[in-house]
């Protein structure tokens, strides 16, 4: 990608890159803005666990799991077998983590209440060889490459890596880790979109494209990310709804603070002070496109 400035007289000039010179330098710049970027929250810089040196170790509210993440400048570094060894180790030791967590932020988190099934390690780098990137190409596995350059106007960009549409099954590999792959994927668990939509009538199937499609046309670069129990939409690391597939129709969240949301016709609801899934005190049950127009109005006070 290459990045200009747009001077006054509509010249363009290049915006030359500024490459890292230090693993530090992505790790101070990503722990200083974890929330900004992924939504995460910090738990513990260089945590060390069993002779292992973690140089992130984040904790999603959204998920309810734990993220490890490791900056890269060596390119011919394996990603593939760090990430088993670290997804690994997070399954055999989790009273540690969870130990780690309650004393770093001075809370109580319970053993129950992480889902385990959602762990994931993300590496972070300037950039990724097609080996590494070919290396981590499963469709449920959960290791995540993120590309972050930074340009000599303080520009910084993050780019995920998307694993590609025919992505394999990790089951599927065979080798030196094949053991320690099977301990992972009898938890860890990567949701799809097939899969919240999996048995549902395909009238619901066609509302959820029929919304989906409408939340793609407010913005670019809305990414669908799938999650357990909903399928969240997200606007630069920010989920602006999420949608729950039912069987009678959708379920949509709108994330936005109770107060804030400008609704004249009172289509949703205050869910504020109810146990809900999902991020935002608005809540909206759909079982037809009637009000498509308006709903997205309303999402799009989320951006």
């Amino acid at each position: 990608m290459i990045l200009f400035n747009a001077g006054a007289d509509n010249l363009l000039t290049a915006i030359k890159e500024k490459p890292f010179k230090l693993e530090k330098d992505i790790q101070r710049l990503f722990e200083l803005n974890l929330k900004q970027i992924m939504g995460l929250e910090l738990v513990k810089s260089e945590f060390s666990i069993k002779n292992k040196r973690i140089d992130t170790l984040a904790f999603d509210p959204q998920s309810k799991a734990f993220a490890i993440i490791e900056y890269k400048r060596d390119r011919n570094a394996s990603v593939f077998d760090q990430g088993v060894t670290y997804l690994n180790l997070m399954l055999q030791n989790k009273e540690v983590f969870i130990i780690e967590y309650n004393e770093s932020l001075n809370r109580t988190l319970k053993r129950t209440a992480v889902d385990w099934s959602q762990t994931r390690v993300i590496f972070v780098s300037s950039d990724f060889t097609e080996n590494q990137i070919e290396a981590t190409n499963f469709k449920d596995f959960s290791i995540e490459l993120l590309q972050v350059k930074r340009y000599e106007n303080r520009t910084v960009s993050i780019t995920p890596i998307q694993k590609s549409k025919n992505a394999e099954s990790i089951k599927q590999l065979t080798g030196k880790n094949t053991a320690a792959i099977k301990t992972i994927t009898a938890v860890i668990k990567t949701y799809t979109e097939e899969d919240l939509l999996k048995g549902k009538p395909d009238t619901v199937t066609e509302l959820y494209q029929q919304f989906k499609a409408a939340i793609h046309n407010l913005t670019d670069g809305i990414e669908v990310q799938p999650q357990k129990f909903y399928i969240a939409f997200k606007k630069d690391g920010h989920n602006i709804t999420d949608i729950a597939i039912q069987t009678a129709g959708l379920k949509l969240i709108i994330n936005i603070k109770r107060g804030a949301l400008d609704d004249p016709k009172h289509l949703a609801r205050d869910i504020s002070g109810i146990g809900h899934l999902g991020n935002g005190d608005y809540g909206i049950k759909v079982s037809n496109n009637d009000h498509l127009e308006y709903i997205m109005s309303l999402i799009k006070q989320a951006l």
